[in-house]
């Protein structure tokens, strides 16, 4: 039987599958990435709510695998070479699972390469500034009169999502003709700014009519839709 203790925070969060995929996480748009690539992958994984309303991600046992107490995180009991392996950073588990099962990533060197630079135009642009103009949208910082913070992120929000429009016409995906890990990576913080922000009137989604089509389409998986609520909130 895998044996997962030498990792801390299986005292908090018990495996009661060790052999699985642990998957420590909140259906976030970060979150969401790493549950709608095991769901796409069909990797068994075995999920576990990490709850922000009692601080779980600032624990000593969740801290323990990922020190920036930020989610999600994931154990892999059959990591390289047989041994575990305990991973944090979306960007770096989604890479982690397509080199791991050889989907969602293009075999030739210059075809994964133009996946990991959406991936990494992901984590540097889309969930920073999406995320940013999401709170002085929707949360404190509307009340605010200055909306200079506002409108900068806002400002930087419409760029990028002109960015990929611009790179989805004519496409299906962000590499053209297959869905990758550049797709997955977005589609839970463009859903998330239209949606739980309610900004979609703010950026003027519906401008961005190849955007507006790309997101329907990864909506429509049945992998994505799943993977949108996993792990269970209580």
């Amino acid at each position: 039987m895998t044996d997962l203790t030498s990792f801390p925070i299986t005292q908090r969060w018990p495996a009661r599958h060790p052999e699985r995929i642990q998957l420590y996480s909140l259906p976030t748009p970060n979150g969401v990435k790493a549950s709608i690539m095991l769901e796409e992958t069909g990797l068994p994984y075995e999920p576990h709510l990490v709850d922000f309303a009692t601080d779980d991600q600032k624990s000593p046992e969740f801290v323990s695998l990922n020190p920036n107490g930020k989610i999600p995180a994931m154990i892999d009991p059959d990591g390289p070479g047989g041994e575990p392996i305990g991973l944090f950073e979306s960007g770096a588990i989604l890479l982690y699972l397509a080199d791991k099962t050889g989907k969602f990533i293009p075999a030739d060197p210059a075809g994964r390469w133009h996946a990991i630079q959406w991936v990494m135009f992901q984590m540097g642009g889309v969930g920073p500034m999406l995320g940013q103009l999401g709170f002085f949208n929707k949360f404190a910082g509307k009340d605010w009169e200055d909306k200079r913070p506002r409108d900068r992120y806002l400002s930087e929000t419409k760029r990028l999502l002109g960015v990929m429009d611009k790179q989805l016409e004519g496409r299906d995906w962000f590499l053209g003709a297959d869905y990758s890990i550049a797709d997955i990576s977005m589609l839970g913080w463009v859903r998330n700014l239209i949606g739980f922000y309610e900004a979609r009137e703010l950026v003027g989604f519906d401008d961005y009519g190849n955007v507006a089509a790309w997101l329907e389409r990864g909506l429509a998986r049945p992998a994505v839709q799943r993977g949108l609520g996993i792990p269970a909130r209580p």
